[in-house]
């Protein structure tokens, strides 16, 4: 049975590293669907299961200004999994991003070497 490769990129569309992401894909002819967070929002169960394969702390970006401006309380409060998740489901932000969905497997960020080996590119 032949499964049809479809890759979706999550993100939100004025980001600098979701628009290199898409850039890249776009060059190499690549069909990828966009979903943007704002937009769209985010599936608890979609969350739960990048979750599952990269694991929670890679996926919470708390590097970026979302982050920051969090309260100290609000900061503890993501220190668990359960957490975790209800932030990222009340501010989409603060999900690390490009996520990208191929094959059935997450990939976050946006690194040209990565594509390229996953794409064959």
């Amino acid at each position: 049975m032949t499964h049809h490769t479809h890759s979706m990129l999550y993100g939100i569309p004025n980001c600098t590293t979701v628009k290199k992401a898409r850039a890249w894909l776009a060059e190499h002819s690549i069909d990828a669907a966009f979903h943007d967070f704002k937009k769209q929002g985010v599936d608890p169960a979609w969350l739960k299961d990048v979750i599952k394969q990269t694991g929670w702390q890679a996926l919470l970006n708390t590097r970026g200004t979302t982050w920051r401006k969090l309260s100290d309380a609000e900061q503890a409060a993501a220190g668990n999994e359960a957490g975790a998740i209800s932030l990222m489901l009340a501010q989409s932000s603060v999900i690390r991003r490009p996520v990208l969905e191929h094959e059935g497997r997450y990939y976050l960020g946006f690194a040209e070497d990565q594509y390229q080996a996953l794409f064959g590119a």
